[in-house]
């Protein structure tokens, strides 16, 4: 008859890392044979666990988590595993209080989580909305969406919801309707897709964005950029493979990529729209695109510093880099005082720019083992 062991000893021995703590690990080990040891010790180690969690058995670590919100009291809700929510999230002031109410209320009969990034402070004067005490209030005053998503939305956090939309709160919505445009994107294969603009009362910044009157959905476009003319051959942003940050939405996959690639120093995360080609799980010239069918509005509305008169057509690239042409020096010294207003703010942008396209630069001639998926052959990238 095998002797008797208490409960605490066995259990000490089914830890992950199968190490005996008791008195009897001797005599424990000697039952079985020696490929028996082996084996398990084997599944043991190659176990994998999240850092941090290593003491704790496997089966009681909990990786994931979501935002939805549980009653104090009642009955415990059983978990549905077959159908999946979606998630609003949207940086908002209280000046766009009825753009931002018409947005969500689009969401709010098609299984959404509905979160609002709150950059003005201001919280108790949404309250009167019929919906706003389901949805989730996060406050930090003069913080971008970017600076929000990197520190609400980290992918194990947002793990449940299928698509992410990650919005402004200065967009027109009534051609946009949101179960279609789930429907097309998972028929299309988007990982990474934005509804397209009105170019007719939109602020328009890439051509890519402007709607298509002809196509439920398009990838690239034919138009002059600059000095580069876009044509079926185009492989690169902007003239595909590109969505503009103003109305993303992410498949949970690509969240998971896109998230670790915001710097969580840049706020403003200029220069993320040309590198998201790398999260779409494939062929960025296939697995991106902008939905014509259901479009909106841009209203272009700077909430971000002081107001200036809004535009119907924004500035070129190239008038901005010439206004930014004597602009120069590093982050910590570019006009402090210069923040709190509109300019301050562009001028911060176009400085995280040059700042992350400098990181990517480095980042890629560091990593010995990183493989680019869309690296041009030598004589193509020397014309």
């Amino acid at each position: 008859m095998l002797p008797f062991y208490s409960p605490f000893a066995f259990c000490s021995f089914l830890h992950r890392d199968c190490i005996i703590v008791t008195d009897y690990k001797e005599r424990y080990l000697s039952w079985g044979s020696v490929d028996e040891r082996n084996t398990r010790s084997k599944m043991c180690e190659s176990q994998c666990m999240p850092q941090g969690s290593e003491s704790l058995p496997n089966g009681i670590v909990s990786k994931t988590s979501d935002l939805k919100m549980r009653p104090l009291w009642g009955p415990m809700e059983k978990k549905n595993s077959k159908s999946f929510t979606n998630l609003l999230a949207i940086a908002a002031g209280i000046k766009q209080k009825e753009s931002v109410n018409k947005i969500v209320k689009k969401f709010l009969s098609s299984d959404f989580v509905v979160m609002l990034f709150h950059y003005d402070g201001i919280v108790d004067d949404w309250r009167d909305l019929d919906w706003s005490n389901h949805a989730i209030h996060v406050s930090a005053i003069n913080q971008t969406k970017w600076w929000f998503a990197k520190r609400f939305l980290h992918p194990d956090i947002v793990s449940e919801y299928a698509y992410i939309f990650l919005w402004d709160e200065d967009l027109g919505v009534e051609n946009f309707d949101v179960g279609r445009y789930l429907s097309i994107i998972k028929e299309e294969g988007l990982e990474i897709s934005q509804p397209a603009l009105d170019p007719n009362v939109s602020e328009v910044h890439h051509h890519l964005t402007a709607r298509d009157r002809r196509s439920k959905v398009h990838r690239r476009t034919y138009k002059m950029i600059g000095r580069r003319r876009c044509d079926e051959n185009s492989t690169e942003p902007p003239c595909t493979g590109w969505v503009e940050m103003m109305a993303p939405v992410f498949s949970r996959a690509s969240w998971r990529c896109a998230w670790h690639m915001i710097q969580n120093d840049l706020v403003h995360a200029w220069g993320l729209d040309f590198q998201l080609g790398y999260c779409v799980q494939g062929d960025r010239t296939k697995n991106i695109g902008i939905v014509d069918s259901e479009y909106v509005v841009h209203y272009g509305i700077p909430t971000l510093g002081s107001s200036v008169t809004n535009k119907k057509v924004a500035e070129t690239p190239n008038q901005a880099a010439q206004d930014m042409s004597s602009s120069s020096g590093p982050l910590a010294a570019s006009r402090p005082h210069q923040s709190d207003g509109r300019a301050g703010v562009r001028t911060r942008s176009y400085i995280e720019l040059e700042i992350f396209k400098n990181r990517w630069k480095k980042a890629v001639k560091d990593d010995y083992c990183w493989v680019d998926p869309y690296q041009k052959p030598l004589q193509q990238s020397k014309q």
